[in-house]
């Protein structure tokens, strides 16, 4: 039956090449135009690590004094060298990793190749196992590495191929300001988007080139990027390993719900011993949010991005208004015909499923054009000059979204012509005839 339907459809669709044109553009412009902003926010707004990211955890703490203390305040959203040592050193999590960002001269040992500045990354051996990074060549550092402030470094696929041109580097020595470091690893291709483990360094931004012992990177003062947050006497670039300043990242790994309730009371208990000590002043002030609590929290995805998703779901919404209204008339004109198949013993059922058809044949026609559209939509993206406008790709999860969207609101702007067609009296379509 659903052949036959089909094939009553193609014929009324030729019938009416104009309106059927028009209500495949009304449709494909719509699906277009909304594909497009959906795709962006889809990149941007998705889960950065799947199946783990809640699992990992950014815990904080208010190490401040008491100037200008508010009790409804946030805690800082970094935490202090002493601080960060202190729960690295405990070990209360599964993994922890503490971190911060910077830049480093690198000095290549080919003379073809000048000087250059590369993104860096200082932080402990568990940052690798707990943010899933791929290896190629090689290994990551070991905790041993950090508590011996080991010269050896880990560095992304793009610096191997320039540097090596692709080749096994581990073993290499690569010069970076002035101190030879041990390749010890090659990444594979790699991008956490967003860059939530440092959201200082840019939401969408790059990831580094070059990865670091933090402890090394610390003892041989490389520059860091980011900011710092200090209260007191305020910081002092050659002691921040005791400045009452917060400019760390620390993220922890917790396996389970009931670990990371355990972690948090932790947490609140190390404020309160802190207190004690006379370090901290203010009352146990602690968070602990999850992967995308945190990036919740941060409103990492650009609010234009999702004022753009609205406008363009009003703009679809638009567009099938108009297809209603070219439904209606198309199929109005056709009750004639309908009568006829009505007399000669068609349901109202029947008719009803014949015409959603027809809908649906217009929506998925509608979809394809649509999803040129999207897909021209997001060359422009691309083209704009925000850190995120690379990103902006169809997948294979939004290229399915295309169509199920395209025959769902086509059927569903189906939905009233069809059952207003449906109505029509046999009796007097055959007397008017």
């Amino acid at each position: 039956m659903f052949g036959y339907y089909l094939d009553l459809a193609m014929r009324s669709l030729r019938r009416n090449k104009a309106l059927t044109a028009l209500m495949v553009l009304a449709i494909a412009l719509g699906i277009g135009a909304c594909m497009t902003t959906l795709t962006v926010l889809h990149v941007l707004s998705g889960d950065p690590l799947p199946g783990k990211s809640a699992q990992l955890y950014y815990p904080q703490l208010d190490p401040q004094d008491m100037d200008g203390y508010q009790p409804q305040d946030d805690p800082p959203v970094q935490v202090t060298w002493t601080d960060g040592m202190n729960l690295l050193h405990a070990g209360r999590a599964d993994r922890q990793a503490l971190m911060t960002g910077g830049a480093v001269p690198v000095q290549p040992a080919q003379s073809a190749i000048d000087p250059f500045f590369e993104d860096a990354r200082y932080t402990t051996a568990d940052f690798f196992p707990m943010f899933e990074v791929p290896i190629r060549y090689g290994r990551a550092w070991t905790a041993a590495d950090d508590e011996a402030h080991a010269r050896v470094a880990v560095i992304s696929r793009k610096l191997n191929d320039k540097l090596f041109q692709g080749r096994d580097s581990t073993g290499q020595t690569l010069r970076m300001n002035d101190v030879a470091f041990r390749i010890v690893g090659v990444l594979d291709t790699w991008r956490m988007t967003p860059h939530f483990y440092d959201l200082n360094s840019g939401s969408y931004a790059e990831d580094e080139g070059v990865y670091l012992p933090l402890t090394t990177a610390y003892e041989l003062k490389l520059g860091r990027n980011g900011s710092t947050d200090c209260w007191g006497k305020g910081s002092d670039p050659d002691h921040m390993d005791t400045a009452p300043c917060v400019w760390l990242q620390f993220w922890v790994q917790l396996d389970t719900p009931a670990k990371a309730a355990a972690y948090k009371q932790y947490l609140v208990h190390y404020s309160q011993e802190q207190k004690a000590l006379g370090r901290f002043q203010r009352p146990p002030n602690v968070r602990l949010p999850d992967v995308m609590g945190w990036l919740d929290y941060n409103k990492v995805v650009p609010g234009d991005v999702r004022l753009q998703a609205w406008l363009a779901l009003g703009f679809l919404l638009v567009c099938l208004v108009n297809t209603v209204g070219l439904m209606l008339a198309k199929f109005l004109r056709r009750s004639p015909e309908l009568g006829v198949r009505r007399a000669l013993g068609a349901s109202r059922r029947e008719v009803f499923m014949q015409l959603l058809v027809e809908s649906g044949v217009i929506g998925l026609t509608g979809g394809v054009a649509g999803l040129l559209l999207s897909l021209v939509g997001l060359w422009l993206v691309r083209k704009q000059p925000s850190d995120y406008a690379a990103l902006a790709h169809l997948d294979l999860s939004m290229l399915l979204a295309t169509f199920l969207l395209a025959v769902g609101a086509s059927l569903l702007a189906g939905l009233l012509p069809a059952w207003r067609a449906c109505q029509v009296t046999p009796a007097l379509q055959l007397k008017s005839n």
